[in-house]
């Protein structure tokens, strides 16, 4: 199942999301201000984000922004009854994926995430994505499924991974990749992310990911 960070500050309308959503089938994390969608963000990863902007201590635009900043690229909806024009301007500006204002049908917010999801990482309602034959990608459990074997993932082999997924097809430079792995608070390593991608294709294959010199790495799932 897909993992999503709910961030409603209304507990009613939160657990009735919550509720929802989980009969369709996806992994809630439910919180309830800003900090805590802040510390949910680097310690667990997700699929999707839905965030209330009118919330405690940070709010939802602030929160995605600063998430933005430090290379979080997991699609994100803003679910608000902060209607205006300049509300929603501020709501992409921001780096959301989505807007959508309340009061809005349950359906009409299924609909949203998995058309997000679907763009993403090409599935609905599921984590696992195929590389290639008997290889597949749980992007919720962090772990390849190989020839039947499952090889749990580290968890900066897990966000290199997704993130591949992501940009399947592109060259990615090795400046890109790290602010993708690393947090401005934390220190990039070359020789780290080198030690990730070799991991990832003694699993994968070698041919998966590809190596253009002085340019950057590709995966390729064909």
């Amino acid at each position: 199942m897909a993992r999503l960070l709910l961030l409603e500050d209304d507990m009613n309308l939160s657990q009735t999301l919550c509720e929802f959503l989980e009969d369709e089938g996806f992994e809630v994390v439910c919180v309830y201000e800003g900090e805590a969608a802040q510390e949910a963000l680097y310690e667990k990863q997700f699929d999707l984000l839905l965030l209330d902007v009118n919330v405690p201590n940070i709010n939802g635009f602030a929160l995605l922004k600063e998430a933005r900043k430090a290379a979080v690229a997991t699609p994100a909806i803003f679910i608000t009854s902060r209607d205006g024009l300049a509300d929603v301007e501020s709501g992409f500006a921001s780096g959301c994926d989505d807007y959508i204002r309340k009061p809005f049908a349950l359906k009409e917010l299924l609909l949203r995430v998995r058309s997000l999801l679907r763009r993403e990482f090409g599935h609905v309602g599921s984590a696992v994505v195929a590389l290639g034959e008997e290889v597949a990608f749980d992007t919720v459990g962090n772990a390849l499924h190989v020839k039947g074997q499952t090889h749990p993932l580290g968890r900066k082999e897990a966000q290199l991974l997704a993130y591949f997924l992501k940009r399947r097809g592109e060259v990615l430079s090795h400046e890109a990749l790290q602010e993708a792995l690393w947090s401005y608070e934390e220190t990039p390593s070359e020789t780290a992310l080198r030690t990730y991608i070799k991991n990832l294709r003694k699993l994968i294959g070698k041919e998966k990911i590809v190596s253009f010199k002085k340019l950057g790495y590709k995966l390729t799932t064909a």
